[in-house]
């Protein structure tokens, strides 16, 4: 049974708070309401209320002169209680204003929070929740962000994902008062840092404001990695360093401009799945009390929250006013707050129709498609929920890129040994063409990574056959079981010098493979310098040494800093390493378009030259080389995952004439010195589970000879 459609408010309604030089336009979209009454509340939590007129589509407004930034507010909605039709009406509850600019104050877990009573989910609590929940703040307007002086290109991008607190929390050289916030991510140290490694892009886990589950307060703990949304306007309060009165909109806005003129872009990661007050049963702090049935997908019964996301409830847009809130939010993002791009947690789930049947053409893509703003933005989909159909990997269609959950598994299986010969291999490195040229997509839709936040970390993939979330008071029962990690011989950390050396050749084979495979490669925050969860790969609950990364030396884990800052380097200077489109084996052309006669793109086998079809049906394969060819520059990229040295025979003259390697995940000892060339035809001798990164020189007199090559 598909939920009524409720009436949505008109294209020039101005939602939230407007303000002017005599006081404040407060409107909100609560369409089946019979009464709404705005709360002015004072620093001493005494509220002044009135009542709210009902006008065109649902939407309830009252003017109050002599308002003034900093005023806190929230709404009390009257109607009826009545849980089986979607409506849980408690005017008895302070509510959050959706369009609020900033929020402050915290959530009481042991006060009235909840809509009913602790004996019955369907009798309503009236004790008041005016001094349990956090509170709406007037913000004055204020110029957005320096911008960009010029645009990432595609093809140039190299993103880090990571944590506004975690990443800084521990910085030596982030003042104390910054550390954790808005302002440390700001910080030149931090910024000279996020250079050196090569990002070009800074990937936000949620900081829209929000609260944490009752259940892990239960448990001592916090919902750290903010998945929890109450505030879809409002920067998170506790990432300010200064107030929680609208100071932290500014602080917010200084971080932007401060890694714009970098030249460092800013995605947020956005979480319009679901929101915090979870399943019917949970505390009611905004939504839920403006409507029930209008803000949240139902079951049939119009009672029970439909749950796509495994967090108790969805969010609905196929509610026209539920899509408007999140086009506002996300147009106010990218034009006031300066954002250049988003990543949609949980996508699938915004695409649903009234049906819950996904729709690969809802009113959300078409909305963000036509819009003239959020069209020019870097649009990234977590393409998936949990829910029938859910797994929508490639299908996104032009315009979007995706989280590449096929690499990351790929390449996990392929680096551990786990994988029968290297035909997905080929596939993986030149983009995934299987899912995403079909479309007309460009390669850069591809987003490469073999860790994020939700998993292990590099280091711990390496260290860890299996998890261990103790800390987390779930014995040991969340989190993926499915990891595809090695431990390298040693279950966690250990002294072993031989151990160690191979964790970190194999982490430094992942951050190859990411950087150097075509697409748009992303790292998490902290493995460029080797952070461990101890093991943890469920760290959502953990405000803690667990999450933050460590800035400290360590051992010899820095050094892969300057690693990854060689990797991405080498990418940016050489084109063909980072293409813009497909490759594919075709003739190289000059600039009058005549063929070149050797190939863009081919896969060699380390013996006779190119793969054969015994090659690529070869289970127990484990090296395979990447040529990628333009006018002007041509690479081979290897990659062998098997334990023991092999052996390769170099390409003959019409491949290259010479070969120098350029980066290489082993020892320093165990290839030629930097700078030396190797000539074709020369044997080449790889350690086992190594990467390397050769370029070759191709001479005019061999250009006439690649025809027969290219014809194989």
């Amino acid at each position: 049974m598909s939920q009524p459609e409720l009436p949505s408010p008109d294209a020039n309604a101005r939602l939230g708070v407007t303000l002017d030089d005599t006081g404040a336009l407060f409107s909100l979209w609560a369409p089946r309401a019979t009464r709404v009454e705005l709360a002015l509340v004072t620093r001493q939590r005494q509220q002044s209320n009135r009542d709210m007129t009902l006008g065109d589509g649902g939407v309830w407004t009252v003017y109050v002169p002599g308002v003034k930034p900093e005023q806190m507010y929230g709404f009390r909605v009257h109607g009826l209680w009545d849980p089986q039709s979607g409506q849980r009406f408690n005017a008895a509850r302070l509510l959050l204003d959706p369009y609020a600019k900033a929020m402050t104050g915290g959530v009481d877990y042991s006060g009235p929070i909840h809509d009913h009573i602790s004996e019955s989910d369907y009798l309503p609590d009236t004790t008041d929740s005016a001094k349990a929940v956090p509170l709406s703040v007037v913000v004055a307007p204020s110029a957005p962000p320096i911008p960009l002086e010029q645009a990432i290109r595609a093809q140039d991008r190299v993103i880090l994902e990571t944590h506004v607190k975690g990443y800084t929390l521990r910085h030596p050289l982030v003042p104390e008062h910054l550390r954790g916030k808005f302002g440390g991510l700001a910080y030149p140290a931090v910024i000279q840092h996020l250079k050196s490694i090569g990002v070009t892009t800074i990937e936000l886990l949620p900081v829209h404001h929000f609260v944490s589950e009752p259940f892990i307060i239960r448990a001592g703990l916090c919902n750290y990695w903010g998945y929890n949304t109450m505030g879809f306007f409002a920067p998170h309060a506790a990432y300010g360093s200064v107030g929680t009165m609208g100071e932290q909109v500014e602080e917010f806005k200084d971080m932007v401009s401060a890694l714009h003129q970098a030249g460092i872009e800013v995605i947020l990661d956005v979480v319009y799945n679901h929101t915090g007050e979870g399943n019917h049963e949970g505390p009611t702090l905004g939504f839920r009390g403006i409507d029930h049935a209008g803000y949240y997908r139902l079951n049939d019964n119009m009672y029970d929250d439909y749950d796509v996301t495994g967090c108790g409830n969805s969010l609905d847009t196929s509610q026209p006013g539920v899509l408007r809130l999140v086009m506002d939010s996300l147009r106010y993002w990218a034009e006031d707050m300066g954002v250049d791009g988003f990543r949609f947690d949980l996508a699938t789930t915004l695409i649903r129709d009234d049906q819950q049947h996904v729709d690969q053409n809802h009113p959300f893509k078409k909305a963000l498609a036509e819009d003239p703003v959020l069209s020019t933005k870097t649009i990234i989909a977590e393409p998936w929920d949990v829910g029938p159909y859910g797994y929508q990997l490639g299908n996104w269609g032009p315009g979007w890129g995706e989280w590449n959950g096929k690499f990351r598994d790929y390449m996990r299986d392929f680096w551990r040994g786990q994988t029968a010969g290297v035909s997905e291999l080929a596939t993986r490195l030149s983009g995934s063409p299987d899912l995403f040229e079909d479309d007309g997509r460009q390669v850069n839709a591809s987003i490469n990574f073999v860790t994020a936040h939700d998993g292990f970390t590099l280091r711990d993939l390496v260290s860890y056959n299996g998890k261990h979330n103790e800390a987390n008071n779930e014995n040991n029962r969340d989190g993926n079981n499915d990891n595809r990690s090695w431990n390298c011989g040693v279950e966690g950390e250990t002294d072993d010098p031989a151990i160690v050396a191979l964790r970190q050749r194999q982490v430094r084979n992942f951050l190859m493979t990411m950087v150097l495979a075509h697409g748009t490669p992303m790292i998490t925050a902290g493995d460029e310098f080797g952070r461990s969860q101890q093991g943890n790969n469920n760290a959502y609950c953990q405000d803690s040494p667990i999450s933050w990364a460590s800035w400290a030396v360590e051992d010899t884990w820095d050094e892969m800093t300057n690693f990854l800052g060689n990797v991405t380097s080498v990418r940016a200077a050489h084109p063909v390493l980072s293409p813009t489109g497909f490759m594919h084996h075709e003739s190289v052309v000059d600039a009058d378009g005549s063929p070149l006669d050797r190939p863009a793109l081919a896969w060699l086998n380390g013996t006779t030259g190119e793969m054969g079809d015994q090659d690529w049906h070869d289970n127990g394969r484990r090296l395979l080389g990447m040529y990628s060819a333009s006018q002007s520059e041509t690479f081979i990229l290897w990659l062998y995952a098997g334990a023991d040295p092999i052996d390769i025979t170099l390409p003959g003259p019409s491949w290259g004439d010479e070969y120098r390697i350029l980066l290489h995940s082993g020892e320093e000892d165990e290839f030629p010195v930097a700078g030396e060339t190797l000539t074709a035809g020369s044997t080449l001798t790889i350690p086992g589970r190594t990467t390397v990164l050769m370029q070759a020189v191709v001479s005019a007199q061999s250009l006439s000879k690649q025809s027969s090559v290219v014809s194989n």
